[in-house]
């Protein structure tokens, strides 16, 4: 009887063990948007994005300093990337950055003393300007530009992390 139990306590925890990895490997099967969205920045001056993950292949982008990149795909050293528009292409990891960073998407874009309307208009940003993330505070985020101004935007009017 001892011995029936042990059986079926063992095929019990095997199910319970296979159903677990069942499901850990859906969820990593799961398409990017239903995961945590994963972000990178360029490291460098400039970096290229390529129609493929190597060196060799065509540069569709060059993008600047700073540019906020969301990963869609891993493949050895290379991510496949996205940014506020579209699917990009790959770039080489060693070749981003773990700082957070956003880009403008709006036409212009006030940058304020404080997180809210109700601050003063410190400057303005222009589309596609990439600006240094430095505090987030629900609808709102910090940021520094490349001239050192920082201030608050509204998040709407960014893409990036």
């Amino acid at each position: 009887m001892f011995t029936a139990a042990l059986h079926t306590l063992r095929r019990s925890t095997t199910h319970v063990l296979l159903a677990a990895v069942a499901a850990t490997a859906s969820l990593t099967a799961l398409p990017s948007a239903a995961q945590a969205q994963q972000f990178v920045s360029v490291k460098g001056k400039t970096v290229n994005v390529r129609a493929q993950p190597n060196t060799r292949a065509e540069i569709l982008w060059e993008l600047s300093k700073g540019y906020p990149l969301q990963i869609t795909a891993r493949q050895g050293n290379w991510l496949k990337v996205r940014d506020y528009d579209a699917s990009l292409g790959w770039v080489h990891r060693p070749l981003t950055s773990n700082e957070a960073h956003h880009v403008v998407k709006a036409r212009t874009a006030n940058l304020r003393q404080g997180p809210g309307t109700q601050h003063r208009i410190a400057g303005k940003l222009q589309q596609h300007e990439v600006v240094r993330t430095l505090e987030k505070r629900k609808d709102w985020i910090k940021v520094r530009s490349d001239s050192g101004t920082q201030g608050w935007v509204a998040r709407n009017l960014l893409w990036g992390w």
